[in-house]
């Protein structure tokens, strides 16, 4: 499987789901068939991001699934995690690369192609580009940019462009067909009744 199959879907975590365990809610979106889970613990100590991604880790591992932690290379790395995410003020790929195993994932968020051609130059992994749509799971998302940009990035870079922001089974097919490789979610399935279920009609959604 290619990475960019590998990240058709990625659930990002959210301490928000619903009054029910992290690691509960995590195990079945994992059930349902996602490729990928993104750990974002936005004001989590350290000790404690590492302790989610370990307990995390073993869930993605047993579903032959990838896990990213959100903005921490440190903690991805301590942890063993498959790979981190990280923001334009984060730590940039050229250091990541140097505090990092081999065959570590980085992603990198850019909102525009010139930032996603800085990224892949730099040997970014993949590219997160948005918000697609207006989110309410980001407070620091901004204004949303729309399946356009997509389509350009995705035109520009070689690597793969996963959509996030505002995405939900009745719109993800929509960020599929204007280039990306996939989409990530947070609410969609972090918040959904059913996680599993969730997974479950993405994935169909997204299948082209």
């Amino acid at each position: 499987m290619t990475l960019a199959e590998r990240l058709r879907l990625i659930v990002v975590t959210d301490a928000d789901c619903g009054g029910r365990d992290l690691v509960d809610v995590v195990r079945a979106a994992l059930r349902g068939g996602a490729p990928a889970i993104q750990l974002r613990m936005k004001d989590g100590a350290a000790r404690d991001m590492v302790e989610m991604a370990q307990a995390l880790l073993a869930e993605t591992r047993s579903a032959g699934a990838l896990l990213f932690v959100n903005d921490r290379v440190d903690v991805a790395v301590i942890a063993g995690a498959d790979g981190a995410h990280v923001g334009q003020d984060d730590l940039p790929v050229s250091a990541a690369r140097r505090v990092s195993p081999r065959g570590f994932l980085l992603g990198v968020s850019a909102e525009s192609v010139e930032l996603a051609l800085q990224a892949e130059a730099e040997g970014a992994d993949y590219v997160g580009v948005g918000p697609v749509y207006a989110t309410g799971s980001k407070a620091d998302a901004g204004e949303p940019i729309g399946l356009g940009r997509i389509a350009e990035v995705a035109a520009a870079v070689k690597i793969p462009v996963v959509g996030i922001g505002g995405i939900a089974v009745g719109n993800a097919r929509a960020v599929v067909e204007s280039g990306a490789a996939g989409v990530a979610v947070i609410s969609a399935v972090m918040r959904a009744d059913d996680p599993e279920s969730a997974v479950r009609e993405l994935l169909r959604a997204i299948a082209i």
